[in-house]
């Protein structure tokens, strides 16, 4: 069997891995890297695809090497390349089961994959997709010249992005969701009205309280869904926007500990040496509760695999972790942010909300209301950057807590 040496190997190609690559060139200007990935592609800006799903971008456009901060030169990049078992004693990686590649320090982040449903029948028929990769997006753009009707299983943010880009391209598209509101892992549904209300001026069909139970198909494929109140609703593709996993199967006989996904301490190191995680596939902390999490944006992918990236080459650098909920985005022109604790029904943590016509807001404060720990911003998301320092800093609030509930706290309080 063939056998490859490297100084630093990065399992995963994705916003954790090319980050890490970066920076590991950055510190260390000659040793070799190479980056493994399991997809056909060369590494690409994943948030990008639904553009691709549009026809607005392609493939060539979302590209990672060469733009932006990726610039570095002297990084292999493997595509196609998937690890499939670790020796943490030899330090050897198998790759396709065809050949392997030792090395001196190595990085899994081989992010996450969507979660499918197995109670769900039919998940395998042409047409149904989990818009998660580049090869997912071109799928979709191709069944979209068949398509006029799509389902969408599933009220998150990456399904309403995936929404949004058929009904760009004139494919009526129904969303059903179990939850009783969209977007319910960032917001409780009594939060979430504003958004609500921009979905349906854009056409986004929306049917909550229901659950698909099978995917109908005939010689074409999708041909329609079954829902969990015995009705039947008639659609040519179906995209499944469950969640995600990490992807760290292939770690299950290393010896590296995992707990959900790759256990790592606030410098990214695993529980052996010269072995770091970061991304998704990482489990990393909260730093406003201290729980165990992981996450799933790519922001806090590029930030944790920077910091892995120093760590890896000896430059010491702890995590600032990440909150279990922190997007900041829009749907349907609404922009919102959604960031720390944002469930409060039945706590005892301290809440201030208002809406006006255009705008909602929610802060939420400790239960002692000395610190402020979450917040939903809707239609206004002004200053949002700087409470998102006062709760990640973790700042006694006492002096400045009338300024933020009136929203006239500013920059110049920190001072």
């Amino acid at each position: 069997m063939q056998m490859d040496s490297v100084k630093y190997l990065i399992i995963g190609g994705s916003a954790a891995g090319m980050a890490a690559a970066q920076t590991i060139r950055q510190q260390d200007a000659y040793g070799s890297i190479a980056v493994l990935s399991a997809e056909a592609d060369m590494p690409y800006f994943r948030p990008m695809i639904p553009y691709v799903v549009t026809g607005k971008k392609s493939a060539k456009d979302i590209m990672l090497s060469g733009n932006g901060p990726y610039v570095a030169t002297g990084i292999q990049i493997l595509t196609s390349a998937r690890a499939d078992s670790v020796n943490a004693d030899s330090k050897t990686v198998s790759i396709n089961n065809t050949w392997r590649m030792s090395y001196d320090k190595v990085l899994f982040a081989t992010g996450s994959s969507p979660y499918i449903p197995p109670e769900i029948q039919g998940t395998d028929t042409n047409g149904v997709f989990a818009l998660r990769t580049l090869a997912d997006a071109r799928g979709m753009a191709a069944r979209a010249e068949i398509t006029d009707h799509a389902v969408m299983l599933g009220g998150g943010l990456l399904n309403l992005k995936a929404a949004f880009a058929l009904l760009a391209r004139g494919v009526k598209v129904t969303l059903v969701v179990y939850s009783p509101e969209v977007l319910s892992q960032l917001m409780e549904p009594e939060d979430a009205g504003l958004i609500r209300i921009a979905l349906d001026r854009a056409g986004l069909k929306i049917k909550t309280g229901l659950a698909a139970e099978g995917i109908l198909s005939d010689k074409k494929g999708v041909s329609g869904i079954a829902l969990s109140d015995g009705s039947e609703l008639p659609c040519k593709m179906v995209c499944i926007g469950k969640g995600v996993r990490p992807s760290t199967a292939f770690l299950s006989n290393s010896g590296i500990e995992l707990d959900r996904g790759v256990v790592v301490d606030r410098h990214t190191a695993c529980n052996i040496p010269d072995a770091f995680s970061a991304g998704d596939a990482a489990v990393t902390f909260d730093p406003v509760t201290g729980q165990r999490i992981t996450t799933g944006l790519w922001t806090n992918a590029v930030e944790m695999g920077r910091c892995a990236g120093y760590n890896i080459t000896g430059k010491r650098t702890a995590y600032a972790g990440t909150f279990g909920i922190m997007n900041a985005t829009q749907v349907a022109d609404e922009p919102f942010v959604s960031m720390g604790i944002v469930h409060t029904k039945g706590t005892d943590y301290e809440v201030h909300a208002s809406a006006s016509g255009a705008t909602y807001r929610k802060m939420v404060f400790s239960p002692d209301g000395n610190r402020l720990v979450g917040m939903t911003l809707i239609g206004d998301i002004a200053g949002a950057g700087m409470y998102r320092y006062v709760i990640r800093e973790n700042m006694p609030v006492k002096e400045i807590k009338s300024l933020i509930i009136s929203k006239k706290l500013h920059y110049g309080h920190f001072m």
